[in-house]
């Protein structure tokens, strides 16, 4: 058991491991923001100006003001007074906020509103004050000028995310509450380096300076009467309270009151794991932050929005890669004896068994070695039947696998209403028997052709991972993540990486 820490008065404390200061970037997120102004500024002046240049030219073209008093106004006027308008529109809605950056479609999302805003203010404007602007330079300027701005703070986030793992532009993190609260959420934040979110100490009831918490290299820097000390002692800038039973609502409240304004923050981590933001809402009642988790639904408009995605996009991949389908079916054909495709019964939603297609990539009587290979690997007793260095895969099996190019004829199953382009990947029943009440839930969808654990790690990830991020998408679905997952898949297909088989 952990003894109380050593006072602050005591020689030991100089001599702890979490005793040298971490000296972050006090100003990171100042300096980040103002790079963000400089390139939208940049952005903007490009974009409006050269569509300024296509529609007109910088002085040859004025707009009449029909009014009371008519007066023309240069063109150059109005792209001026739009990209002075839209920078500030960015700014007071919050776009360069660090709560926002670097992480989740918040910024891309307020982005993309601020300039819709925008857009419509232009309109109404031009409405009351009978301004008659062209409507091609408006209708191409505003499209235009989203997609450069989304595609030029995405780029940002690939450098942010970069020097994260560096350990750079990133909040500096004391956590505060039970033991197991605090080691759950530096394990968490561990895996994710690209939040932001860098952990330099913890303080836990009864902590002693020098010990760590469990299962992560996180430094115990005192116990909850040493927070006040531990924050100065790492120069951490972010207090996260990790579970309260400990810490009173006035010790909280006062633990608050005791920060920097505008450089220390406090962030309460509610005991929730795998919940997408759009099903997280707050509420303040009676001066209580009420977190409110909303069910998961898939019926309705979710459900017509995704068969219809389905339909569609599997109706346009099989049109356009018919070629392709032509070249893999003669290539099965004639490296190997066999059928071209190779039907397996799978579990699909709601536990209802259908035929998958997929393009041969074995031997025909791979089958029935199956359970000799897994046993002889040690893994006949998971739901995860994956057989290291397969020796029934044909000359080109191991390429189309590689590439998943044997995947392909499961658009049909796709357009029959078998499967979604997006899901979790059907298993077969054998697998099925084995799932425990947690992962049964992954049959509460339709099964994909890809998802969320295949783009995220395919093969080299274990059954407790590929289970976790399966739940996470049956949990939080959305037209939006199926967009980025589909995304991924096609950068996974084109650079699969050593983990693929």
């Amino acid at each position: 058991m952990l003894q109380p820490s050593v006072p602050p008065s005591t020689s030991s404390a100089s001599t702890s491991p979490a005793s040298s200061k971490v000296t972050p970037s006090r100003d990171w997120r100042d300096v980040y923001a103002i790079r963000l102004v400089v390139t939208d500024a940049l952005v903007l002046i490009w974009v409006v100006f050269g569509v300024q240049l296509v529609w007109f030219d910088f002085d040859t073209e004025s707009v009449s003001v029909t009014n009371a008093f008519p007066v023309a106004i240069n063109y150059t006027v109005i792209t001026v007074a739009i990209i002075a308008s839209w920078l500030l529109l960015l700014s007071i809605f919050g776009t360069r906020e660090y709560r926002v950056i670097g992480n989740g479609n918040a910024e891309y999302r307020l982005l993309t509103d601020a300039s819709i805003r925008l857009f419509g203010l232009v309109a109404i404007v031009a409405f009351l004050f009978k301004i008659d602007l062209a409507r091609g330079y408006i209708l191409v300027a505003f499209p235009l000028g989203i997609a450069v701005l989304l595609f030029s703070r995405w780029m940002w986030r690939q450098w942010l995310h970069v020097q994260r793992l560096q350990g750079k532009f990133s909040s500096t993190v004391l956590l505060v509450g039970s033991a197991e609260s605090a080691a759950h959420i530096a394990l968490e934040l561990s895996k994710h380096a690209d939040a932001g979110y860098k952990v330099v100490g913890a303080c836990i009831p009864r902590g002693q300076s020098g010990a760590f918490l469990r299962e992560t290299d996180v430094p115990v820097v005192g116990s909850l009467e040493d927070i006040l000390y531990a924050l100065e002692r790492t120069d951490a800038d972010t207090l996260v309270v990790t579970s309260s039973d400990d810490l009173s609502p006035n010790r909280v409240r006062e633990l608050g009151w005791s920060l920097e304004a505008g450089r220390q923050h406090l962030v309460v981590a509610p005991s929730l794991t795998d919940i997408g933001g759009p099903r997280i809402h707050t509420r303040p009642v009676a001066g209580l932050p009420l977190i409110h988790v909303e069910t998961p639904r898939y019926d309705g408009r979710k459900r017509f929005s995704k068969r219809s995605f389905d339909v569609i996009g599997s109706s346009a991949l099989l049109l356009l890669c018919s070629p392709l389908f032509l070249v893999l079916a003669l290539l099965v054909k004639f490296t190997s004896a066999g059928p071209i495709l190779y039907r397996q019964e799978r579990i699909g939603q709601n536990g209802e068994p259908f035929n998958m297609l997929k393009f041969r990539s074995m031997i025909v009587d791979a089958d029935a070695q199956l359970q000799t290979l897994l046993a002889e690997q040690g893994t006949d007793g998971r739901p995860l039947f994956k057989v290291r260095n397969d020796p029934r895969l044909t000359r080109v099996g191991a390429t189309l696998r590689k590439y998943s190019l044997d995947e392909f004829p499961q658009l049909l199953n796709v357009f029959r209403g078998d499967m979604s382009l997006v899901g979790p990947r059907p298993q077969r029943a054998g697998e099925v028997a084995l799932y425990d009440a947690a992962a049964h839930r992954r049959l509460i969808v339709q099964p994909g052709m890809t998802g969320l654990w295949q783009v995220s790690g395919r093969s080299a990830l274990g059954w407790e991972d590929a289970i976790r991020l399966d739940l996470y998408y049956v949990e939080n679905w959305s037209l939006t993540g199926d967009f980025v997952i589909l995304w991924r898949t096609l950068k996974a297909v084109i650079a699969p990486g050593v983990e693929a088989h």
